[in-house]
């Protein structure tokens, strides 16, 4: 059987190249992005009057009658798998969840199962429209594996490219929370001292730098200046624990989301995240400044302590403003309770 065929006049005063054309007058209801329209121009997929058109700077005319044959949607080769899943919203082109702490986003060599899309793809059950010709869901930001919190994930092809236009330019409101050894103060010398870090109205601690891959271990992210991806966070401190403070619970408001920015940022202001093991460490509490439960708690907690707790972002087929807030889980909110226990036994 034959993929369907799109038709598609060329309308007035069109762009001359044949893939601006397309990106502007194929029909909205057609979900076609301007990806994959070059997917399938390069596929020779586009023709006109019969004759294929390769080349996305092909010329174009208003009345050119261009045809598209569009493939049907083709299964993923992930598998679905029946695995709880925590759904905060969801319409035909997105879904947005709350991933646990624990959980892979995306399969991949280290885990071909039990992540987030074998999930995702049980739970939409065989009704989703493809990002991409392939039946599958649209992947357009991750959280670690061990951090926990929300995510928005496209199930349409309309939806995958209006969300990543909005990461892209850095419009999407994303704010975590984070448990620090110390407490980061924006009048502290050494703080201030610190390289890319800078002082902005209410007390908020400006991270700037470039990440990449660190020099020698390829699984950590390091901080760099003139070599690597531009990253911006900001953090504020909510609340300080101990006498004398010790440990802080802050908000993280990424500007830029680059793979471990927050905890690669925080540790090099000098406050890495509890429970973190590759960037924070395990950093020296002054005795008797935490009570014993408190210590135990924070020794005992195994994961980096960072929960993506909001998620802003306008609707990208509806135009809607979208905003979730999701509770830290248990395991935070436990070490949180500790922490706020005032006499030591």
């Amino acid at each position: 059987m034959s993929d369907p065929v799109l038709h598609v006049t060329i309308g007035a005063s069109p762009p001359a190249r044949l893939d601006k054309a397309l990106a502007r007058d194929v029909p909205e209801a057609a979900a076609l992005s301007r990806t994959r329209l070059a997917r399938l121009i390069s596929d020779g997929a586009v023709s006109r009057e019969g004759a294929v058109l390769d080349d996305p700077k092909a010329r174009v005319a208003e009345g050119d009658v261009i045809e598209i044959a569009v493939p049907e949607v083709v299964e993923s080769h992930i598998a679905p798998e029946d695995l709880p899943l925590d759904v905060r919203y969801e319409d035909e082109d997105l879904i947005v969840v709350m991933k646990p702490a624990g959980m892979v986003v995306h399969p991949a060599p280290g885990t071909p199962s039990g992540t987030l899309v074998n999930a995702l793809l049980h739970h939409f059950g065989g009704n989703l429209s493809g990002v991409g010709g392939v039946g599958r869901p649209g992947i357009v930001h991750r959280i670690d594996k061990d951090t926990s919190g929300l995510l928005v994930v496209a199930k349409s092809d309309r939806a995958h490219h209006g969300l990543a236009e909005q990461f892209a330019a850095h419009s999407v409101e994303r704010v975590y929370q984070a448990l620090v050894y110390g407490v980061p103060d924006p009048g502290d010398p050494r703080l201030r001292g610190v390289r890319g870090v800078s002082i902005e109205p209410g007390s908020v601690i400006k991270i700037t730098s470039d990440l990449a891959r660190h020099k020698t271990d390829r699984q950590r992210q390091a901080v760099f200046f003139g070599h690597g991806k531009h990253a911006i966070t900001r953090v504020r401190v909510v609340v300080p624990f101990g006498t004398p403070p010790q440990v802080a619970l802050v908000e993280c408001r990424l500007e830029t989301g680059r793979t471990h920015q927050i905890r690669v940022h925080l540790a090099h202001a000098g406050h890495g995240l509890i429970g973190d093991a590759v960037y924070g460490g395990r950093r020296k509490i002054a005795k008797g400044a935490l009570p014993d439960v408190a210590m135990e708690a924070v020794d005992r907690f195994d994961r980096q302590a960072l929960h993506a707790a909001v998620l802003g972002f306008t609707h990208p087929v509806t135009g809607d403003a979208l905003r979730f807030e999701a509770e830290v889980p248990d395991d935070m909110a436990d070490l949180i309770a500790a922490l706020q226990v005032k006499d030591a036994p």
